[in-house]
């Protein structure tokens, strides 16, 4: 049975394509990317979020965390309309007839999306109110309609209204002399009709508009009837029942919530900005002010009140919905988090420190050592913080460099960076003004750290910088050492509590002198030369993962094993697609692991039979950037910051590096990777006609990946204290050293420091060189790259 991320019946019902036998030797060099070959992207990013509304509707996930994921869905669905589909209308507005990589022209695309779309959002609401309310009801969870409210809640409501809600509220009339007015994107809105008396200067019916205040709680707590019995009833019910009151003398003839949503994209040259700061702080007030997209309205609504909205905001049938419930599922879903229901929650959990983080004392003097990988969100991301901590704090800490995309609201890492600056310490933070949705934010953090005498840059005219890069110098008895962190997600904490990511720590000098071109490229004038162990977009990461995706298909020509396994979230790029495929033909087997858009079609006769993809939708986001070509001394790895889409190989900057130490190595192949290939639990198979089903378990025992992989770090945890408190350390045998992390956890013995002595391209290193950092003006950053033009991953946030 087809399960979460179908299609439409229409596109269901096609043939996946297949090439025949006698056709199989042509396919090697013909082109791959015809559209029978592709899925589309928009189509697939909607079977993604289908799978995310699957977790709320999946009995066996805690209450609580369901009404979560239906807000996230919610979420998700918003952004999608504000870029994706934003996007599709600006291409029908300017004539664009062209057909996409799916074979689909803009008119089709959109109205195939709009059909997706709507299918997905009635999904939603018959979970909301056919699945999740009767559940929240059996455990004494009530959303209320006011009618519902016993005398003493009903007291309750008219005092909040009187003291709290009417104050803030302004009546909007719409008339000859009042315009219709222009409502923020996403904004909670009550459309009101009404007629006058007789003798008033207007006659017939009249409309107007009642904002619902966004500072206020959307769920509001009532005083409950019985013990332990939690009520809420939504600020705009509360509203609807009193509007009367903004009206006076009035009458009111229905009262209907809508919500519009905008296009959120940002639109401005970079090369004719002069103060790139400035120009987006102004771009993103326009944001709120963009083309209309969607309308979502209450279905109780009348034609002639309906009506009335597509007339005044200019909306065409296509772009409204009838919502069978409150409008934006993702505010109603935040009472889930307003709840002292710890058996309705998904148990937490302490994230752990493994050795050496644990036992040493200077996070410099294990990295010194040994490489280490710190697995997120299971280790603590405070082993990423304490690395910026101690920098800023240690006085032999000479400079800082770092980039920064997005960041939290009360960032320590920010924080520390300032310190750093303020106690003389040369620092410089590349921060990406352009994160979508991030932007203010960043805004903000960056002139708080230009007050404190950070070097803030901005990144490169038309890229945005994506990688994620901090490199600390450090001045050490025997000469200047560097220390590298490198990772495949942000450097904010907050996420980091709930993204599967991965941080490599090291001094190796080959990756340390590559982040230091790196940053050098990022924030002066210079070229960038050939790097010794980094591959970086947009300059040669593309190329090196088809040099590495061809090398297994020759191994695979030759008769030899060729294998691929990757995970990442999005697969979007068609020349990997069809250097994959050529490489499937050839007989290497794929596994990717892919947990949002897909536009490959695995499993098609001929063409991808080798290949098999899978999503894991589950507690965690998982956003790995993992690549492992081949297999036992042939086998590398490799980390990245970067999905494999044309934006993250031609349109930002990214870094590819590879995990060089054989034990870190077998980790994430055995520990990480393969618990996640062997999920039967939340791991669903793409399908070649762009489906997707659960794993099928068969008599095998349930094997949930991220349960899997918090169980071995309790364990982990548990051995470390057991042996820390018998004072023994464990025994490392030489079978250990050859076994997998994921049975033999611990680390052989820490091998001697290694040399401070690190040579330049030159031989030695210029410290007052290395050390000096520019800021050059937005203009006059590198003029001829392309501007981005494609929005950020979408991606449940929690």
């Amino acid at each position: 049975m087809i399960l979460a991320g179908t299609l439409d019946p229409a596109i269901e019902k096609e043939e996946a394509p297949t090439l025949s036998s006698s056709r199989t030797q042509r396919a090697k060099t013909a082109s791959l990317t015809r559209p029978q070959f592709l899925i589309d992207r928009e189509i697939s990013w909607l079977a993604f979020n289908d799978r995310v509304v699957e977790e709320a509707e999946d009995e066996t996930t805690p209450l609580l965390e369901r009404l979560k994921f239906l807000g996230i869905a919610q979420s998700n669905l918003d952004e999608f309309f504000m870029i994706r589909v934003a996007g599709i209308q600006d291409q029908i507005s300017s004539g664009l007839r062209m057909p996409n990589a799916a074979g689909f022209t803009p008119e089709q695309h959109y109205e195939k999306v709009h059909q997706q779309a709507r299918r997905q959002v009635k999904r939603m609401y018959d979970c909301y109110r056919q699945m999740l309310l009767p559940a929240l009801q059996k455990k004494s969870i009530f959303v209320r309609s006011m009618d519902d409210l016993t005398p003493k809640q009903r007291k309750f409501a008219r005092d909040f209204f009187d003291r709290q809600v009417y104050p803030v509220l302004t009546p909007l009339a719409v008339d000859s002399a009042h315009p219709f007015p222009h409502l923020r994107n996403l904004s909670l809105n009550l459309a009101v009709r009404l007629t006058a008396p007789r003798g008033y200067h207007a006659e017939g019916t009249l409309f107007a508009v009642v904002q619902v205040p966004a500072v206020l709680p959307r769920a509001v707590k009532l005083p409950s009837r019985e013990e332990g019995m939690d009520e809420f009833v939504l600020l705009e019910c509360m509203i609807a029942k009193e509007i009367k009151l903004l009206f006076p003398g009035m009458r009111v003839l229905e009262v209907c919530a809508f919500r519009i949503t905008r296009d959120g994209d940002l639109a401005y040259d970079e090369e004719e900005a002069e103060d790139l700061l400035k120009t987006v702080e102004a771009e993103l007030r326009s944001r709120e002010r963009g083309n209309a997209v969607r309308m979502g309205v209450e279905s109780t609504g009348s034609a002639e009140l309906i009506a009335f909205l597509m007339e005044a905001i200019e909306l065409q049938p296509i772009q409204v919905y009838l919502l069978d419930g409150p409008i934006n599922l993702s505010e109603v879903a935040q009472i889930a988090g307003s709840l002292d229901r710890p058996e309705l929650k998904t148990t937490g959990f302490t994230p752990s420190l493994r050795e050496p983080l644990k036992s040493e004392k200077s996070i410099f003097a294990a990295i010194a050592r040994e490489d280490v990988l710190a697995h997120h969100p299971y280790e603590s991301f405070s082993s990423v913080v304490d690395f910026i901590s101690q920098a800023a704090e240690d006085p032999s800490v000479l400079a800082i460099k770092q980039t920064l995309y997005r960041t939290s609201a009360d960032s320590v890492i920010v924080k520390k960076l300032i310190e750093a600056a303020e106690k003389g310490k040369q620092v410089a933070a590349l921060m990406e003004l352009k994160a979508r949705f991030d932007e203010q934010r960043n805004i903000a953090w960056a002139k708080q750290m230009e007050r404190a005498g950070v070097h803030v840059v901005y990144g490169l005219v038309g890229l945005k910088t994506h990688a994620k890069l901090c490199l600390v110098v450090r001045k050490e008895k025997d000469g200047i050492r560097r220390y590298l962190h490198m990772g495949t997600g942000n450097y904010n904490p907050i996420t980091a509590r709930i993204y599967t990511d991965l941080s490599l720590f090291t001094c190796d000098p080959d990756l340390c002198d590559d982040a230091s071109e790196i940053f050098n490229f990022l924030t002066g004038y210079s070229r960038m030369p050939e790097l010794r162990k980094v591959s970086i977009a947009p300059i040669n990461m593309r190329q090196k993962i088809l040099e590495m995706i061809d090398g297994e298909a020759a191994k695979a020509r030759r008769k030899k094993p060729g294998r691929i396994r990757a995970k990442m979230n999005s697969l979007v790029d068609t020349q990997i697609i069809e250097h994959l495929y050529k490489a499937s033909i050839a007989g290497v087997q794929v596994d990717l692991i892919v947990r949002g858009i897909c536009c490959l079609r695995p499993g098609m006769p001929g063409v991808s039979e080798n290949i098999r993809v899978s999503s894991i939708v589950d507690r965690f986001l998982e956003h790995h950037r993992i690549f492992i070509f081949g297999e036992g001394e042939d086998e590398r790895v490799f980390l990245a910051s970067s999905d494999w889409m044309p934006r993250n190989l031609d349109r930002r900057v990214e870094t590819l590096f590879p995990v060089q130490a054989p034990l870190l190595k077998r980790r994430i192949v055995d520990e990480i990777f393969s618990t996640h290939l062997a999920d039967n639990v939340k791991r669903r198979a793409l399908q070649s006609d762009g489906s997707y089903r659960r794993i099928p378990r068969g008599n095998a025992p349930a094997l949930r990946s991220q349960e899997e992989l918090l169980a071995k770090e309790r364990k982990l945890e548990e051995m470390e204290n057991s042996a820390t408190e018998s004072n023994e350390a464990p025994r490392i045998t030489a079978a250990d050293n050859n076994a997998s992390a994921a049975e033999h956890p611990f680390r052989p013995p820490k091998p001697a420091a290694r040399t401070a002595k690190i040579p330049d391209r030159g031989g030695v290193i210029d410290l007052p060189n290395l050390l000096s950092i520019q800021k050059p003006r937005a203009e006059e950053l590198l003029r001829d790259n392309p501007s981005t033009g494609e929005d950020e991953s979408i991606v449940p946030v929690s």
